[in-house]
C-alpha cells in the first residue's frame, strides 16, 4: 500500500548556487589498494581457502628481511587479505589525512580487532596517491559455538578514521585561462538561463554564458586569489527552481516505490488479479505382494492447481495532486508489488504523468 505524505502544491523557491550546481572538474577521486590486516583472533582467512593471504604474507616477510621456505604450509588464522578503498578529496595536498574503508576478500569471519599494515592505495593512473595503515573499527559483533552463531551488523568490513595520509595530490587546473565551467546537478533548461541571469545580474556585467541545460560557462579573473573570491561569490547567488520533473521510482528488491509531488493521473480502468500455479508433488509407492519376485517402484504423481483471483475493472480518476494519486491507488488494494504492474501498464497506456525510473 501507498502512504500518504501531507504535501503542499510545489512551488518555486530559491536555493544558493553550490546547492544546485558543481564546479567542473572539482571532484573526489577514487583510490584503492590490497593490505592484510593482522592480530585477529582466529578469525581470519583460511589459508587452504584463501592461498592469496598466504602468499602475501610471504612476500611482506620477504621484503622486511625474513626468509620464509616456499614449502612451509602457514595456517595462520590471525590474518585476512583485505581491499582498502577511500576517496581523495579536491585540492588535498601531501600530509592530510582522509578516512578508509577496509574490506575483506577471502572468508575471513570478522575483522574485528583487526590492523592494517602499511598499504599503498593507487589511483586509475597507476600512481600511488596516499599510504594508509592503522586499527580497523567494525560497527558489529558476533560470537559462536557448538555450531551455533550470533552475528550483529557486518563483521566483514570496517573503517579507519583517518587511517591514510596522503603523499600526491592531483593536479587541477582551475580557470588559468580565465574559464570556469559550472554544472548544474540536474540539467533543466529553465534553471540554467535563470542562473546565467542571476549571476549577470549579481555582477552587474555579462560574465556567465549558459552553453546547454546543464553547463554555464564563467568569465573569471586569472589571479588565484581573485578568483576564489569569485566563486565564492558565485556559489551563494540564490536561483530560482520550479517543480521537478514527475518521477515514480520503484525498488523490486525491496518493494518500495516512491513518488515525487508532481506525479498526476488520468482517468483510467484497472483491473488486476493474481494468477498462481501451484504444483504438488506426491509420489506414489509401488509394493509387490510377497513372494511375487518384483521390485518395489516409485511412480511419479503430480498434483497440479491453477488459481486466478478475481480483478474487476475499476475508474481511477484524474487525479492533479499527489494526495488524489495516493488515494487512487490505494483503493485498489493491491500489494507493493501488484502496484508495480499496475504502475508500468499506466505509464504504458499514457494515464501516468511520470517517469518510471527502475532500481
Amino acid at each position: 500500500m501507498v502512504a500518504a505524505i501531507p504535501l503542499v502544491a510545489p512551488t518555486v523557491h530559491a536555493a544558493p548556487l553550490k546547492e544546485i550546481a558543481t564546479i567542473a572538474g572539482v571532484r573526489d577521486n577514487p583510490v584503492v589498494g590490497y593490505g592484510l590486516v593482522v592480530g585477529l583472533d582466529n578469525s581470519g582467512d583460511q589459508t587452504t581457502q584463501a592461498p592469496f593471504t598466504g602468499q602475501s604474507l610471504r612476500n611482506m616477510m620477504s621484503q622486511l628481511g625474513i626468509t620464509v621456505p616456499s614449502g612451509t604450509n602457514m595456517q595462520l588464522k590471525n590474518v585476512a587479505a583485505v581491499m582498502v578503498t577511500a576517496e581523495l578529496p579536491p585540492f588535498a595536498s601531501p600530509g592530510q589525512k582522509m578516512d578508509i574503508v577496509v574490506s575483506s576478500v577471502g572468508n575471513a569471519k570478522s575483522l574485528r580487532g583487526g590492523t592494517l599494515l602499511m598499504t599503498p592505495l593507487k589511483g586509475a593512473d597507476g600512481q600511488v596517491y596516499a599510504l594508509a595503515q592503522g586499527n580497523v573499527l567494525i560497527g558489529g559483533a558476533g560470537a559462536s559455538a557448538a555450531g551455533s552463531s550470533v552475528t550483529v551488523n557486518q563483521l566483514a568490513a570496517g573503517r579507519v578514521v583517518d587511517g591514510a595520509t596522503i603523499e600526491r595530490s592531483v593536479p587541477l587546473d582551475l580557470g588559468s585561462n580565465g574559464r570556469i565551467t559550472m554544472e548544474l546537478k540536474q540539467a533543466d533548461f529553465s534553471t540554467a538561463l535563470d542562473a546565467m541571469n542571476a549571476i549577470n545580474r549579481n555582477f552587474g556585467r555579462p560574465v556567465a554564458r549558459a552553453l546547454n541545460s546543464r553547463t554555464i560557462e564563467l568569465n573569471s579573473p586569472v589571479e588565484k586569489s581573485a578568483q576564489v573570491a569569485f566563486i565564492a561569490q558565485v556559489q551563494n547567488i540564490n536561483v530560482s527552481q520550479g517543480a521537478p520533473s514527475p518521477k515514480v521510482v520503484i525498488n523490486q528488491r525491496t518493494g518500495s516505490v516512491v513518488m515525487n509531488g508532481t506525479v498526476t493521473l488520468s482517468q483510467a480502468a484497472v483491473a488486476h488479479g493474481n494468477l498462481s500455479v501451484v504444483i504438488d508433488n506426491n509420489p506414489i509407492v509401488a509394493q509387490p505382494n510377497a513372494f511375487a519376485g518384483g521390485d518395489t517402484a516409485v511412480v511419479p504423481n503430480a498434483d497440479v492447481t491453477l488459481q486466478e483471483e478475481d480483478g474487476a475493472l475499476q475508474v481511477i480518476n484524474a487525479s492533479a495532486q499527489l494526495s488524489e494519486v495516493v488515494n487512487a491507488l490505494n483503493a485498489l488494494g493491491a500489494t507493493p508489488t501488484d502496484l508495480m504492474s499496475i504502475l508500468q501498464a499506466l505509464k504504458t497506456s499514457g494515464a501516468l504523468h511520470a517517469e518510471l525510473d527502475v532500481i
